[in-house]
């Protein structure tokens, strides 16, 4: 395995209600290399201009740490009304201030639930509409110099994303991209190793994020897990990252809550076309080892509430323990 960068996604630490100065700071204290802000703490003027940008790239440069960037967004729908969004603008603004700090990554994500609603638009169409919208946005793109990576998130499964991203005739290492979040697979239904190396060409940053799988009457239930703690294969994952001929840093993502996945719904399940028999069965065995855990009191769900108090020590170790799974990774190697 080769050396990775490892630092935090700045939504994990959202309840310390650090500064994007301060969470440099933090990250720089606590080992961290870099630090994602897929979500951006804004300035007292409630918009990130000129000098915030230049004094958040000098501070990170002056203590060797990535920066990635967030902001932007991929779906041209508002995933409430249904209505038609500008997208476009909201891009070029997210691209337009990563360069300004020279950042290549944005981190893109439109936040919809749309398989767990009767009432939303068909997913293809919405990969269709999406892939279209992306590819307009190219030039756009490739002129700013950036990459805008779509997070695994709750919209579309890999097998869409890649669909997606092949319909903009773009091609990997461009300036399209995955941001592959490790536990989100879980609760689109996917096994994270089996999903990570389907789309492994377009990946260009990452959540790093441990979970488990419960079920129960009302289905699989998928919650976040301290890393290292829970029964993501995150050893695999790094070394299939670690194939690949560019860099890609491993940015910390955690947090509490769960994730209710309807799997006994005929109708929920029909929405996800691409699921086979022996996926699913990856997920049931991921649910054993979860509930094995659970019984021993060494993995359990964190609700959101009870977040704020922990995030701070739990993110902390979780750092430890990804950079112990890239260095285990490195001496098997030898």
């Amino acid at each position: 395995m080769k050396p990775f960068r490892v630092g935090i996604d700045a939504y994990s630490l959202k309840p310390l209600g650090l500064s994007a100065a301060e969470l440099l700071d933090w990250a720089a204290a606590h080992g961290a290399d870099g630090v994602q802000f897929s979500e951006v703490p804004l300035p007292a003027g409630g918009s990130p201009d000129l000098p915030f940008l230049d004094d958040l790239k000098s501070r990170a440069r002056a203590k060797s740490l990535y920066l990635e960037w967030g902001g932007g967004e991929y779906i041209p729908f508002d995933l409430e009304t249904g209505r038609p969004k500008d997208i476009v603008s909201i891009n070029r603004r997210a691209a337009e201030q990563a360069r300004a700090l020279g950042v290549r990554i944005i981190r893109s994500c439109s936040g919809g639930l749309m398989r767990w609603t009767n009432d939303g638009p068909a997913t293809e169409t919405l990969v269709r509409a999406a892939s279209d919208s992306l590819k307009s946005q190219l030039p756009m793109l490739r002129d700013l110099g950036v990459t805008l990576a779509i997070e695994t998130h709750f919209e579309f499964t890999t097998f869409e994303l890649a669909r997606l991203l092949e319909g903009t005739g773009a091609e990997p290492g461009g300036p399209l991209g995955i941001c592959l979040d490790t536990m989100n697979l879980l609760t689109m239904l996917e096994d994270p190793l089996s999903a990570t190396l389907r789309v492994l060409p377009w990946i260009v940053s990452t959540h790093i994020k441990d979970g488990g799988l419960l079920l129960d009457e009302a289905g699989l239930i998928s919650f976040p897990a301290e890393a290292g703690r829970g029964v993501i294969d995150l050893r695999g994952i790094l070394e299939s990252l670690s194939s690949l001929d560019r860099e890609v840093t491993l940015s910390l993502e955690d947090h509490g809550g769960r994730f209710t996945i309807p799997v006994f719904d005929a109708l929920f399940l029909s929405r996800f076309p691409d699921l086979e028999a022996a996926e699913f069965s990856k997920l049931l065995r991921l649910a054993a080892r979860t509930e094995a855990l659970a019984r021993r009191e060494a993995l359990s769900v964190v609700d959101r509430g009870d977040w704020p108090a922990l995030c701070e020590d739990r993110v902390k170790r979780g750092l430890a323990a990804v950079r112990a799974v890239v260095q285990s990774g490195r001496d098997a190697a030898r």
